[in-house]
């Protein structure tokens, strides 16, 4: 049997992080897919699909550590049936995906102020927009182009899955 599910979208909401009683992260997620299509009459058609995803351990962390509503990202993962009775006594159940992967897909900067608490506006080497080369003979009237941080992030080898 096969079971993978690969979806991009956007957060409809801010992770909801939590630890489990062995300590493990768990991060809920919700996002929304969309899909445009031609209808039969030739104007444009959306349907849009609601997901819950599910992350655990570090990826959990770093989803809650970089993500907020809105943010554009790639899971890969697993369907999953989660089932529950709920407080009236009445059974319920819902599919959602058991994240294996996530891929932050926004581009540097386009959340306002780029990813909480540091400046990720730009990784390249090149300087911002209107600082040229002979902008450096004129008279410094603009605070100096300054290389941004990379953030470094400690990861066990027992925590990478390949």
């Amino acid at each position: 049997m096969y079971n993978k599910v690969i979806l991009v979208g956007n957060l409809t909401r801010d992770v909801e992080l939590r630890y489990l009683p062995s300590g493990s992260a768990l991060a809920k997620i919700g996002i929304a897919t969309n899909r445009r299509f031609k209808k039969q009459d030739g104007s444009q058609g959306e349907e849009v699909c609601f997901v819950d995803v599910n992350l655990f351990g570090r990826t959990a962390e770093i989803a809650n550590q970089y993500l907020k509503k809105g943010s554009k990202i790639l899971i890969e993962g697993r369907l999953v049936l989660e089932s529950w009775t709920d407080q009236s006594g009445q059974k319920r159940s819902k599919h959602s995906v058991s994240a294996e992967s996530l891929q932050m897909l926004d581009s540097k900067g386009a959340s306002q102020g780029g990813y909480e608490g540091e400046d990720y506006s730009s990784y390249d080497s090149t300087p911002p927009y209107g600082a040229t080369s002979s902008a450096k003979s004129a008279p410094n009237t603009q605070a100096p182009y300054k290389e941004p941080q990379i953030p470094e992030i400690n990861i066990d080898d027992d925590e990478i899955p390949f």
